[in-house]
């Protein structure tokens, strides 16, 4: 982590937060105690911020300073409103084509596929604040500088987001075994939002019965699954391959 987009201690997180700071990650120790933890935490979910409990030899490996039981980074990058971007993408005139990551939690995952969004045209990335990727040094380096050329929203709930872009007129297709159509059955030559899933788990089963479409990429295989930032390529490059 670079000691640039760092800031340890309790009260200057809290500061930093109060002061609209762009935080990506909190990392909090363990079994923490304590009434400045308790107004730290306070904070963080007053305002939604994104944070885990680690061991306090995580927190030392990130900083020699004194920490105090909390570790912050802070994006890169200033993060847009999923209302702005949306705005923006229907007045461009341009096809939308947007992405949304369900809880993608590699940051060199997420570099990886900021990097063929960029290069396919994405308009957008839309993350989730709790449970996703941070937007650090691994996803700059990863991304190849691409995260600085493609618009990234957080919002609360990515299913809330999916309502939006559906009444916005964006078709919303998950990524997903979990259906018998395949990828080059959807027809994405029209506003499409692609929705990937986390690592682990793939999208939500609560996401994936709120989408439009469901599509999967064929398998012939022993292996079950490709790396998530492979299947995102593959659906992008479909979806530019019926626009050309």
């Amino acid at each position: 982590m670079e000691k640039d987009n760092q800031i340890f201690g309790i009260r200057a997180i809290i500061e930093a937060i109060n002061a609209k700071k762009e935080i990506d990650k909190v990392f909090v120790q363990k079994d923490a105690q304590g009434d400045l933890m308790q107004d730290l935490m306070k904070t963080m979910k007053r305002n939604n911020i994104n944070f885990s409990y680690v061991p306090v030899e995580k927190l030392n490996r990130l900083t020699p300073n004194n920490h105090q039981g909390a570790v912050a980074t802070i994006a890169p990058i200033s993060f847009v409103s999923l209302e702005n971007l949306v705005e923006k993408v229907t007045e461009s005139g341009k096809m939308p084509l947007l992405l949304i990551l369900d809880q993608l939690s590699d940051a060199r995952n997420f570099g990886a596929i900021i990097r063929t969004a960029e290069c396919t045209g994405v308009d957008g990335i839309i993350i989730q604040k709790q449970g996703s990727a941070p937007v650090n040094g691994d996803t700059v380096k990863t991304s190849a500088g691409a995260v600085f050329n493609v618009p990234i929203c957080k919002v609360d709930h990515i299913k809330d987001a999916i309502f939006y872009l559906q009444g916005s007129g964006i078709k919303t297709v998950a990524a997903t075994e979990k259906t018998d159509q395949h990828i080059y059955d959807i027809n994405f030559n029209e506003p499409v939002a692609i929705i990937m899933g986390s690592e682990d788990r793939g999208v939500n089963p609560s996401v994936l019965k709120i989408v439009d479409e469901k599509a999967k990429l064929p398998m012939f295989g022993t292996i079950e699954s490709l790396n998530v930032s492979v299947a995102c390529g593959a659906f992008l490059y479909e979806t530019l391959r019926q626009r050309m």
